[in-house]
């Protein structure tokens, strides 16, 4: 089923791609992107200026029926623990406000595998927005990929065999296989197959998941 779809963080590492993805199965995009960014946004989508921490610079601007948030910190570290409230958990509140004001029937979220021994400020702003997300009644789709591989995003495949060794053990294989990597090619999958199941209460895909996602026909 063709969707009509507002992506917030458009013109990011994942969203440019999406955006693509997307209007290349024949969905209407709407893409939010501030205006010294807008000339990244891929042809074909409609461009809405606004700032993603300011749900009244776009709600207005709204016509779809799903809205996936993209919105975070570049490269998180554990220094960055305040930009991960003041920009990813707040922006999940506007995309929140906007969503409710636009009638939004389904939310795509990108979360982050948890738990995990690392990045804890991270984890914690990703769990709060999942809360949030949760007590708005809305339905979502919430995807926790732990590192996504990509361009300018590959150091940790020199970790793939540490992998393989660690998922065949019994004692290490669960922890392993939860905070495994995965492509951004698997993310693209796996979002645009959320967006075109619909919505459907809450979903949460893990790792395994997101990797297994397909497409719908």
């Amino acid at each position: 089923m063709l969707r009509s779809v507002f992506v917030t963080g458009a013109t990011g590492y994942m969203g440019s791609a999406l955006v693509a993805a997307l209007l290349a199965r024949g969905h209407r995009v709407q893409a939010l992107a501030r205006k010294e960014s807008a000339h990244r946004i891929p042809p074909g989508a409609e461009t809405v200026l606004g700032d993603a921490l300011d749900s009244a610079s776009f709600a207005s601007a709204i016509a779809a029926d799903t809205l996936v948030h993209l919105i975070g910190t570049r490269h998180p570290s554990p220094a960055k623990a305040a930009s991960f409230q003041a920009v990813d958990l707040a922006s999940v509140d506007a995309a929140l406000d906007a969503a409710r004001d636009a009638g939004i029937r389904h939310l795509v979220y990108v979360s982050v595998a948890h738990p995990a021994p690392l990045m804890q400020a991270y984890i914690a702003a990703r769990q709060a927005a999942e809360d949030r997300i949760r007590s708005s009644e809305i339905s979502a789709s919430i995807l926790r990929p732990w590192y996504v591989l990509g361009p300018g995003h590959r150091w940790p495949v020199l970790l793939v065999p540490c992998y393989a060794m660690l998922e065949r053990l019994p004692a290490t294989r669960e922890t392993a296989l939860r905070l495994g990597l995965v492509t951004r090619e698997q993310m693209l999958r796996a979002l645009v197959a959320c967006v075109e199941q619909g919505p459907s209460g809450i979903r949460v895909l893990d790792v395994a998941a997101i990797r297994s996602a397909r497409e719908t026909a």
